[in-house]
């Protein structure tokens, strides 16, 4: 298992590119519309998805060309550590840059892709496609994942 376990041994910032796509729990929380509180920088998630986030695996349909599509995409970097805390608290990518260990319900640990579904820990059948809703109405659509 220990040739298997990278992330125990290793920082972000030394992962390959595949290790550090593999270790994405694909719970499609990144994928969401979220909102920033200009005054105190504080980010709120809302249960609006991204057009390009597929509701059945909580995964980008369009994940290479994603930064061209929606400029505003977030591209996610291991130099770019210390801005990780706008990521959900379960958030793999966080989980190790806070040198904490993978939930159970993580494929990498459990070897289940499914698990992270049906742990409740995804957006699978909790978002609204951004189509839906007017830009005006986000801050009424802020949910409080519980993590």
């Amino acid at each position: 298992m220990a040739a298997l376990a990278f992330w125990l041994g290793k920082k972000l910032d030394q992962m390959s590119q595949h290790e550090w796509e593999q270790l994405c729990d694909g719970c499609g929380k990144c994928c969401l519309h979220k909102l920033e509180d200009e005054d105190d920088g504080q980010v709120y998630y809302t249960n609006i998805a991204c057009r390009y986030l597929s509701e059945t695996d909580c995964r980008c349909r369009s994940y290479s060309e994603r930064l061209q599509l929606v400029p505003d995409c977030i591209d996610l970097k291991p130099q770019d550590v210390a801005e990780f805390h706008w990521l959900p608290s379960t958030c793999s990518y966080r989980l190790i840059a806070e040198q904490k260990p993978l939930p159970q319900w993580h494929h990498l640990v459990c070897g289940d892709p499914q698990a992270i579904h049906r742990s409740g820990n995804s957006v699978q059948g909790k978002v609204i496609p951004e189509g839906q809703v007017d830009e005006d109405d986000y801050e009424e659509c802020i949910v409080h994942w519980v993590e």
